[in-house]
């Protein structure tokens, strides 16, 4: 027993939370059932690999990028806050654990068991509807530990082993349901690229597309791909140019807010060195990292959906990868991602000055992956169903969203005493939603939330019987059957 509970905390500590490998993982186990020849297996998991170590070379070169204006802000206002960033708020989680003699093992055990269940879920499709297997390991430790922190302070009395049972079950639950729901609006973003969304904002992104189609009206709405913009104004035209300027324009405000003295004497910049040149650099970096992140994307979608199909027909026929949101900044417009930074921090900015103004108790900080991951995916689904209007509109809205919920929830469970919260949109909306239905209906809430969880991919399926899975299992016949009934 020792030698599996070893055998299987190796498989946990380095290939289930360390998202690369498990992608590769999981390449590497399809190739096997396709047949494929040993060179083609070891080929597609290394360059499925090295794919995702270059979206994180992208993803924390941005992050990166972003800490002198997050560090500075603070500093420079004095304010101390709760960071709404998923490490930050990991971290917060495992210090309250520490601080009431719980140990972060029952977390990874949380994950291991809401995992299986997300697996079950999917085996028996033809009954539960759910297509989709969350795959993202390193957001589903952050996740893991906070529903583990939302749900202990709703139920601080029950024992280990069934608080385990209801964390479990409500958590895979979200990840199937949540991952699930972005099925068709990442088939159709993609062109039936064998893939859907499972990170922090799946509800987010269900929602926005649905409001994205109702601003759309009648008229297809025009896209900012088919914008062409005239004379020097077409420029910005070009991606990366546009990124590089709006960006220059974003840096170039706030960090002459903070001043050179500051970023010099925190070592941001050295003494003597040019300010504009620094911020140039700066906004520069953001639309290198940010080509790196969809080069990663690219190398590491193509061999994922290929292989899948290995999984998908001999272990759980139908079944879906669901991957990182980053993985969608490779279609549509790639200004979109631009956008919905810049729109979904705008609003960020707008409600922490609220709660400032209003003298809140909790002051929140914005942390760059909420407000970059969320809002830029956000604004890529966006832009593809409604247009222009809603790729600036919504990811605005959703920053308001984070801000706001975020403050709420780590206030009301202690975690803003540890300095941060998760802090992304399904976890400053919807868990909230699931926690105040918890603490005030006890046991009763918890089915509440389970029967709403359950009959979600039902509804789906019923208004689409025909096409809903048919859209991943033939993407091409599901086009055929889409004009047919137009």
């Amino acid at each position: 027993m020792d030698i599996l509970v070893s055998i299987w905390k190796y498989f946990v500590d380095n290939i289930l939370t360390q998202p690369a490998y498990f992608i590769g993982f999981i390449v590497l186990i399809g190739y096997i059932l396709l047949k494929k020849p040993w060179y083609e297996c070891l080929s597609g998991f290394l360059k499925a690999t090295v794919g995702y170590f270059i979206l994180t070379v992208g993803s924390g070169g941005l992050v990166r990028n972003f800490r002198p204006i997050l560090v500075g802000l603070k500093d420079k206002f004095n304010l101390q806050a709760t960071v709404i960033d998923p490490y930050y708020g990991q971290n917060a989680v495992q210090s309250a654990l520490e601080g009431i003699g719980k140990s972060f093992t029952q977390v990874v055990l949380l994950l291991l068991i809401a995992f299986i269940f997300n697996i079950v879920l999917v085996a028996f499709r033809k009954v539960t509807k759910i297509r989709s297997i969350f795959t993202t390991g390193n957001v589903q430790i952050q996740q893991a530990a906070t529903a583990f922190w939302l749900i202990f302070f709703c139920f601080p009395e029950l024992g280990d082993t069934p608080i385990l049972i209801i964390m479990s079950l409500l958590l895979g639950l979200y990840w199937a349901v949540g991952s699930n729901l972005t099925v068709e609006i990442t088939q159709d973003l993609t062109e039936g690229g064998g893939f859907c969304v499972a990170h922090q904002q799946v509800f987010a992104l269900k929602i926005f597309s649905m409001i994205a189609e109702k601003m759309k009206g009648k008229k297809d709405a025009k896209k900012l791909e088919d914008i062409q913009l005239p004379g020097f104004l077409s420029m910005f035209n070009e991606n990366m140019v546009a990124t590089s300027i709006l960006m220059l324009i974003f840096f170039g405000i706030i960090l002459l807010t903070l001043g050179k003295d500051y970023l010099v004497a925190n070592n941001f910049m050295q003494e003597g060195s040019s300010f504009f040149f620094y911020t140039f650099t700066t906004a520069l970096n953001f639309a290198v990292n940010l080509a790196i992140l969809q080069l990663g994307v690219r190398t590491f979608v193509t061999e994922l959906t290929q292989s899948f199909q290995g999984i998908s027909t001999r272990l759980l026929p139908g079944a879906v990868p669901g991957i990182d949101c980053a993985a969608t900044f490779g279609f549509g417009s790639p200004n979109a991602v631009t956008i919905g930074l810049l729109f979904g921090a705008a609003g960020q900015f707008l409600a922490i000055i609220t709660l400032i103004l209003l003298k809140s108790p909790v002051i929140i900080i914005a942390g760059f992956i909420p407000v970059f991951f969320d809002n830029a995916t956000i604004a890529v689904f966006a832009n593809n169903k409604g247009g222009v209007k809603a790729a600036c509109i919504l990811p605005f809205i959703s920053g308001l969203c984070q801000v706001f919920g975020s403050a709420f929830i780590a206030h009301w469970v202690g975690l803003a005493q540890y300095g941060g919260y998760l802090g992304m949109w399904d976890w400053a909306v919807i868990w909230p939603g699931f926690t105040v239905t918890m603490k005030y209906l006890g046991y009763a809430g918890v089915a509440i939330i389970a029967i709403i969880l359950i009959l979600i991919p039902q509804i789906q399926y019923r208004r689409n019987k025909d096409t809903y899975f048919l859209i991943t299992d033939d993407y091409e016949a599901y086009k055929e059957k889409i004009k047919q009934k137009a």
